[in-house]
């Protein structure tokens, strides 16, 4: 996997104060997207040992809440493997922690994936720049929804985040 940036103190990508892992490759190129230099799979660099211990220092902060996945799209198949591997880690070092994702794929094409158990948060869907709104809180479009993901798993229906 490759990633462009680690970021922490996040406000804008999820609840409270959030480490952010921006990976590359998307496929889903969304018009307008804020950050097109991510959709290239080969963009960035590699997501070595010394990136994860970077996030995992930011992600341990006790003031930060959690870490989102984002970028380029985490779900991207070449990303899956890794994303879920990380997820799992964080799962088991940092319980407290939650995990928000953020993905150009739909909820009914992803809720099957193995990662989805370990998720907190999932936004869903392609950026869709007519349908852009500055006032939607944690998503560019009203399009994408913002999934309370144990919520639905529990209840065996969308449950939209709060």
């Amino acid at each position: 996997m490759r990633y462009h940036n680690i970021t922490t103190d996040d406000m804008l990508n999820g609840d409270g104060l959030r480490t952010v892992l921006w990976v590359a490759g998307c496929t889903h190129r969304c018009e307008g997207c804020h950050n097109p230099i991510t959709w290239d799979i080969e963009g960035g660099i590699p997501f070595d040992e010394a990136a994860e211990a970077e996030l995992f220092d930011k992600l341990s902060a006790d003031y930060i809440n959690g870490v989102t996945f984002s970028g380029g799209d985490p779900l991207h198949p070449h990303n899956r493997g890794e994303i879920t591997r990380l997820a799992n880690k964080i799962k088991a070092e940092l319980p407290e922690k939650t995990i928000w994702l953020y993905t150009g794929f739909e909820w009914d094409d992803i809720k099957e994936l193995d990662i989805i158990q370990l998720l907190d948060v999932v936004v869903d869907g392609r950026f869709m720049e007519p349908l852009l709104d500055a006032k939607l809180h944690w998503k560019g479009s009203s399009n994408q929804r913002v999934i309370d993901v144990k919520e639905t798993l529990k209840l065996g229906k969308t449950v939209l985040f709060d």
